[in-house]
C-alpha cells in the first residue's frame, strides 16, 4: 500500500498560481499529477521516478513537477492559471522498477482523495 496525501487547492482568478503537494509513504516507483474538468475523463499532467530529486518544466509553459526525495513529496506548481485548468488534481503513485512512468491513468494503481481547483475569469 502506498498512501498519499494531497493538499494546495482553492479558488482563484484567471493569472494567478496555485501549488499542490502530495506526500506519499516511502516506495520505489512512479508518482504523478493528473487532473479531470467536470464531465470530463481524467488526464495526465506530468509524472515522475522516485528516488532522486527532479523538475520537469512541462510543454504548456505554466506547470512545474518537482520531486523532494527526502521528503517523499512530489509538487505541482502553476503558474498563469486559465479556466480551463478548473478540476479535481489527483495524485498517484505505482510500486515499479521499470526506466519510465507512463503517463496512463490506468498504470497506477494508488490514487489520492483529490484537490479541487476552480479558476474563475
Amino acid at each position: 500500500q502506498v498512501e498519499l496525501m494531497e493538499s494546495g487547492g482553492g479558488s482563484v482568478q484567471a493569472g494567478e498560481s496555485l501549488t499542490l503537494s502530495c506526500v506519499t509513504s516511502q516506495f520505489t516507483g512512479c508518482v504523478g499529477w493528473f487532473r479531470q474538468a467536470p464531465g470530463k475523463g481524467r488526464e495526465a499532467v506530468s509524472t515522475l521516478q522516485t528516488g532522486r530529486d527532479a523538475t520537469h518544466y512541462l510543454v504548456n509553459g505554466r506547470f512545474t513537477i518537482s520531486l523532494d526525495a527526502a521528503k517523499n513529496t512530489v509538487t505541482l506548481h502553476m503558474e498563469s492559471l486559465k479556466p480551463e485548468d478548473t478540476g479535481m488534481y489527483y495524485c498517484a503513485a505505482r510500486r515499479h522498477r521499470g526506466p519510465s512512468c507512463p503517463e496512463i491513468e490506468d498504470f497506477y494503481d494508488f490514487w489520492g482523495q483529490g484537490t479541487q481547483v476552480t479558476v474563475s475569469s
